[in-house]
């Protein structure tokens, strides 16, 4: 049991005591009750909220009540003191033993330490990439994507179910564009001079490939055959080809998705009209006219009646058709019908959107609510597009010009685990500048090195200890002295960390966390540059190195876990 859960229990303890002894009522909700470091470390090791959280409920003053809980937990061995700050507040001091006590728990649950039951139970269906397969991931898909997947990773270190779900798009005018684009480059591959790529086609070389392919099954079958004979097989035969590559692009990052859904197989098998139908059996949607479109009308505008939902009821500006004049349904009814059918294998769904897609979120999220009578908890993180700079320069990514960066080259020349951590180094709403020469600067100011840096420190301390000729058969922690367990500190947060992050849906925290406790870690080694006697190594000192390549042990153990949520692999040496 870690620190926190075990002080959490021993908190609850306390509850009951003053309930027993008739100084709380029984019943109250805890559920907002919390123990965590202070914001001050001068003011102690832990703070709880209980007697802020309890007062009013309780009906009582919550500095009594403080008082009364701090006296209870003074008389835990493992408190060395207890004070009430400020209107209610509960700071606790702890022994040193307790740290070392930690220590000693993060050893033995090593690659579990920081693992939560807190999902247990829970399905969660995560949805992210869902790139259009029109050709290769490139940049713009990238931090959509490890979001999404370090994500994934968080809530399953916090004991949930995740699927990791792809939508495939493609039904629509984009992959239509996509087979008229390859019907092209079929007849290239056949000998045609196809000359310049027409405006609105993709004119991309990847598109080669499956044009000769195309032209080796079917020889010039299509080549003259009017569109309605060709265009569905080619769309077919396209969105297979792109799909292969979108996922070869994205096991370079080391993302598999459990799942690909369809949105044409989506729509063949009348999931749309389940949905329309659900929703209107509840009274949310109705058929009615949309309103004239703001400004000046067009001269062609008609008032039209379509099937609406009644997303106004939910903080929307008005209400969104789910089909068009033309009886096809709009992307908004495309995705009603797609979430209903999410919802019925999972009790949480995350979706991962680009930012530019914000405007969509509250009448999905509403049409979710309507869907699911509230029952499915449903957020969506969105993600702002990353800039690229090479050489101080913006460099442009434009897929249907051809010209633009591809994920798999930038994976290529900077290495998988740094674009992963890079994408995790701010939070997902915020701007981000991904520059080449940045991401693999040896620097304290690139997270990414510094993180990586601490653990090699670690690991050679083992290959320098070793070739000293010390061996730790036994290891002392009462060698640690004050500044060695302030790091411990850091260190047992991880699991608190890990379930916070986990709540907020917010996998950037890890990489936060991980960096100021490699932040302390440096810190402490540094120390032993100009006092031999803080070193992690002294060659005639066993006890005391023993003690503290324990203590870096831990360190390392914790970096590890928190970097494999991100999906990145800890290195042993840096180079």
């Amino acid at each position: 049991m870690t620190l926190y859960i075990r002080f959490a229990a021993h908190l609850d303890a306390a509850l009951d005591t003053l309930v027993a002894a008739g100084d709380l009522p029984a019943g109250l909700d805890r559920a907002n009750v919390t123990v965590e470091p202070p914001r001050d470390p001068s003011h102690g090791d832990l703070a709880t909220n209980a007697a802020m959280v309890l007062a009013k409920p309780a009906g009582t003053n919550p500095r009594m009540l403080a008082e009364k809980i701090a006296a209870e937990l003074g008389k835990l061995d493992e408190v060395q003191a207890v004070s009430v700050a400020g209107p209610g507040f509960i700071n606790l001091a702890l022994t040193d033993d307790v740290w070392r006590s930690e220590l000693s728990t993060i050893r033995d649950e090593a690659a579990d330490y920081g693992r939560s039951t807190k999902g247990a139970g829970t399905t969660v269906n995560i949805e992210y990439v869902s790139a259009n397969p029109t050709g290769p991931m490139h940049m713009g898909h990238c931090r959509g994507a490890v979001v999404g997947d370090a994500l994934a990773s968080l809530l399953e270190f916090a004991g949930a179910k995740v699927i990791r779900e792809y939508y495939v798009n493609d039904a629509g005018g984009q992959v239509d564009t996509l087979s008229r684009s390859v019907h092209l480059r079929y007849r290239e591959a056949l000998g045609a001079d196809i000359g310049d790529i027409p405006e609105g086609l993709y004119p991309g070389d990847y598109l080669v490939p499956v044009g000769q392919a195309l032209a080796a099954e079917f020889g010039d079958t299509y080549v003259d055959a009017p569109e309605s004979e060709w265009l569905i097989l080619f769309r077919q035969r396209a969105v297979a080809a792109m799909m292969e590559l979108i996922k070869a692009d994205l096991a370079l990052l080391g993302i598999h998705h459990n799942l690909f859904s369809s949105e044409a197989e989506l729509q063949a098998a009348g999931k749309p009209e389940a949905a329309e139908a659900e929703l209107r059996a509840r009274g949310l949607v109705y058929d009615g006219m949309l309103e004239a479109p703001k400004g000046e009308t067009p001269e062609d505008w008609e008032p039209v009646m379509l099937p609406l939902f009644r997303s106004s009821q939910f903080g929307d500006d008005q209400d969104r058709p789910i089909k068009k004049s033309n009886g096809q349904w709009t992307y908004f009814g495309a995705d009603l019908a797609y979430h209903y059918q999410k919802a019925q294998t999972a009790d949480a769904l995350i979706d991962i959107w680009g930012a530019d897609h914000a405007g969509t979120v509250k009448r999905i999220v509403a049409a979710v609510q309507a869907l699911t009578g509230g029952k499915t908890r449903f957020d969506v993180k969105l993600v702002q597009m990353v800039r690229l700079l090479r050489a101080g320069e913006p460099v442009k990514m434009s897929k249907r010009s051809g010209n633009f960066v591809t994920l798999a080259d930038v994976v290529r020349e900077v290495g998988k685990d740094v674009v992963r951590f890079t994408m995790l180094t701010r939070k997902s709403d915020a701007q981000m500048d991904f520059d080449f020469a940045k991401v693999v600067e040896a620097s304290k100011d690139n997270p990414v090195f510094y993180v990586q840096y601490a653990h090699a420190r670690v690991a050679s301390l083992h290959r320098r200890a070793a070739e000293a000729g010390i061996t730790c058969d036994s290891v002392d922690l009462s060698q640690l002295e004050t500044e060695d367990l302030a790091l411990v500190k850091r260190a047992a947060q991880f699991p608190r960390v890990v379930e916070t992050a986990a709540t907020a849906r917010e996998p950037h925290r890890i990489a936060f966390y991980l960096y100021d406790l490699a932040a302390e870690f440096h810190a402490l080694w540094n120390v032993g540059n100009d006092r031999p006697d803080r070193r992690f190594l002294i060659v005639d000192n066993p006890a005391v190195t023993c003690a503290r390549l324990f203590l870096a042990d831990a360190i390392g153990q914790i970096i590890r876990n928190g970097l494999g949520i991100m999906g990145v692999q800890a290195v042993q040496e840096m180079n």
